[in-house]
């Protein structure tokens, strides 16, 4: 019964995604949502009190999904830098490929000075990747100068600007290739000079790896 539940309520999750990726989260009833899912409003009514809560579950659910990349990508032993370029080309993908990211980026911006606040996800990303820059910054792979407020804003709005070029109908190969690009400058500026050729900017076994998942 429990399974059953916990099924039900992924399959909720997913359709609100969807829908919230569709059309919006102000525009997006939850009668669209049930008839996504293809369940009834009681069923939803189960699981989630109101839209706002099945938004915050949609997001919390983009959040489980990126702290099991950056999980794996530790265990695997992988270096705070290269996990770093590795997290923002993971993202590129997932933008292409899985509504819930989207509609987490959607979300949170359409809903931005909303009471009650709903999830920021813009600040979980930046989150991860301050914590990335900290194990960055103890393993000693930055510049010194690279623990400054500069780096790690710039850092934090290239992240949220992905989500915005994702959103100009871009291609995937093209986004990809834009985040390369990213990498090739700001690698200069993070790590010494003669480190720079340690890292896959393009990381083209993750992308490989990923594209074969699909």
């Amino acid at each position: 019964m429990q399974d059953r539940s916990e099924r039900t309520r992924r399959r909720l999750v997913r359709a609100g995604a969807q829908m919230f990726d569709r059309t919006g989260y102000a525009s997006t009833t939850l009668a669209q949502i049930v008839q996504e899912a293809g369940m009834t409003k009681g069923a939803l009514y189960f699981h989630f009190a109101s839209k706002d809560g099945l938004a915050d579950a949609v997001q919390e659910q983009g959040h489980t999904l990126l702290r099991d990349f950056v999980s794996a990508q530790r265990a695997a032993g992988v270096p705070p830098v290269q996990a770093l370029i590795d997290m923002t080309h993971w993202l590129a993908w997932v933008l292409h490929e899985d509504p819930v990211i989207r509609a987490s980026f959607r979300i949170t911006s359409e809903c931005a000075g909303r009471q009650p606040p709903v999830t920021d996800f813009h600040q979980v990303w930046i989150t991860e990747v301050l914590r990335l820059l900290d194990r960055a910054r103890e393993a000693g792979e930055l510049r010194d100068h690279a623990t400054a407020e500069g780096p790690r804003t710039l850092l934090s709005a290239a992240v949220c600007g992905i989500g915005v070029l994702s959103g100009t109908g871009i291609s995937a190969p093209e986004l990809r290739r834009r985040v390369g690009a990213l990498w090739d400058s700001l690698l200069t500026v993070l790590v010494p000079a003669d480190q720079t050729g340690r890292y896959d900017v393009h990381a083209c076994a993750l992308t490989a790896g990923l594209t074969a998942a699909v």
